[in-house]
């Protein structure tokens, strides 16, 4: 099957929760209330962030967050800064992960950023090697 990543729908909060699950598995868990909501519908409106899914039928599997920031260096052009990166550990080792992350490059470049960062606090070996892959 080939997977094809794009921005999220408004719709896809939990499903977006529910893979957050494999991300940081020590994360409290969100409840849907209106706050949760509220926050949501800032972040979704928000047009200098994006989210970046991958969906297999009707579950999310792999996604990345992506802010675009303004900027007053570098003759005052923007930078990206990627965050969140996860895919469900049933599609790992697909490409997904990739996938996402190139689709975040191109909207960086898109908006004119002069560089995008990837920060991990991650010290595996596998993480840090894919994203170094990933060319971050």
């Amino acid at each position: 099957m080939s997977y094809k990543p794009r921005n999220i729908k408004f719709n896809e909060l939990k499903l977006l929760l529910d893979l957050y699950k494999f991300l940081n598995e020590d994360d409290p868990k969100l409840e849907i209330n209106e706050e949760l909501k509220n926050l949501w519908k800032e972040i979704y409106n928000d047009p200098d962030i994006y989210y970046i899914v991958i969906s297999d039928h009707k579950k999310l599997v792999s996604s990345c967050a992506l802010a675009i920031i303004k900027n007053l260096t570098r003759n005052a052009k923007p930078y990206g800064l990627v965050e969140n990166v996860v895919t469900h550990p049933d599609y790992r080792r697909q490409g997904l992960g990739t996938k996402v992350l190139q689709k975040a490059i191109n909207i960086s470049r898109k908006n004119d950023c002069y560089k995008i960062m990837l920060l991990t606090g991650s010290k595996k070996d596998s993480t840090l090697n894919f994203y170094e892959k990933s060319r971050f």
